[in-house]
């Protein structure tokens, strides 16, 4: 697997297929950035590795989306931004989405969650690049 790579938006599509295969012996991706750097979009790209094609939004202003993927697995969509504290998260009850079985997370701005995430992640920092690209880290834990 990569560990750092710098693509355009056209070529997110190979990282979204290399990440799909990860999801394979994994359930949880985390993904860091700032504002824009394209998490979102990511997780779009992987979802389409697994034949669903709806769109997908970010989930700021409710916290999670959930979605049906072709195969009977249930997705999970988390964007953290807005939580203070792993108590939050618990508190609403998000901490049992991590344990469902035939499911996948992606989670968004995960960092005040660190604590709860102990079960191999794939890990996926992104940052803008130059020229409107991205640039990848990619931690398999």
């Amino acid at each position: 697997m990569m560990n750092k790579k710098t693509v355009t938006r056209t070529q997110m599509a190979d990282i979204a297929k290399e990440l799909a295969e990860q999801l394979k012996n994994k359930k949880i991706m985390t993904l860091s950035g700032p504002l824009g750097a394209g998490k979102t979009t990511l997780v779009q790209e992987v979802l389409k590795q697994f034949k669903f094609n709806e769109p997908v939004i970010s989930p700021t202003y409710t916290y999670v989306n959930v979605y049906r993927l072709p195969n009977g697995k249930t997705v999970y969509h988390f964007d953290l931004y807005r939580l203070n504290s792993v108590d939050e998260f618990v508190a609403a009850g998000f901490n049992e989405y991590l344990d469902q079985p035939d499911s996948l997370c992606f989670i968004e701005w995960p960092e005040c969650i660190d604590s709860l995430l102990n079960e191999e992640i794939v890990e996926v920092k992104l940052d803008h690049g130059a020229d409107d690209t991205r640039i990848f880290s990619v931690i398999l834990k």
